[in-house]
């Protein structure tokens, strides 16, 4: 079976808030910042699989401090979990205010992605710093949870009408 280092899959982006990114809060808009991690986290799915890759989910979404004018977001991802034809990233954004230096952990979330292809064998990704040890060490969990959580969705949406609203 073929490996390869967490580090080896590291995509690393960074942004300067600006007016133009800002809410009616004054913080950067959510979209935007869900919007970064899908680009960002495509990469390290890419780095994976070497073959085209698709966004299933993008789960457990944490805001945990906002971005505000005039600071950087430093959005980090890097996989870790592979599947059969999945691959979990995990990506934080680290604000730093510009002015003082000051460094926070202001969002970390878990995507999924899934390859196209069947019959593909990914590699498996070996943990290279104790960062990528801990997130890592808790992938199968979070699979399993995932695979629960899609079930549910499946029975949810076979209960949706597809109907024209307006033909009722």
């Amino acid at each position: 079976m073929n490996t390869i280092n967490v580090s080896q899959t590291l995509s690393v982006s960074n942004h300067r808030v600006f007016s133009s990114d800002l809410n009616e809060h004054d913080t950067v808009f959510g979209g935007k910042i869900l919007a970064t991690i899908d680009d960002n986290s495509s990469i390290p799915a890419s780095r994976v699989a070497r073959i085209e890759t698709v966004t299933a989910s993008v789960d457990q979404v944490n805001f945990i401090l906002p971005f505000k004018l005039q600071d950087s977001m430093c959005t980090e991802s890097y996989v870790s979990g592979v599947g059969t034809r999945s691959i979990e990233v995990f990506t934080k954004i680290i604000g730093e205010h510009l002015k003082t230096g000051e460094r926070f952990l202001g969002l970390t979330c878990f995507s999924s992605f899934v390859v196209v292809e069947r019959g593909i064998e990914l590699p498996q990704v070996v943990p290279d710093t104790d960062e990528y040890k801990f997130v890592c060490q808790g992938y199968e969990q979070r699979q399993a949870e995932r695979m629960k959580k899609l079930q549910q969705q499946r029975d949810f949406n076979s209960n949706i009408s597809l109907d024209f609203p307006w033909t009722k």
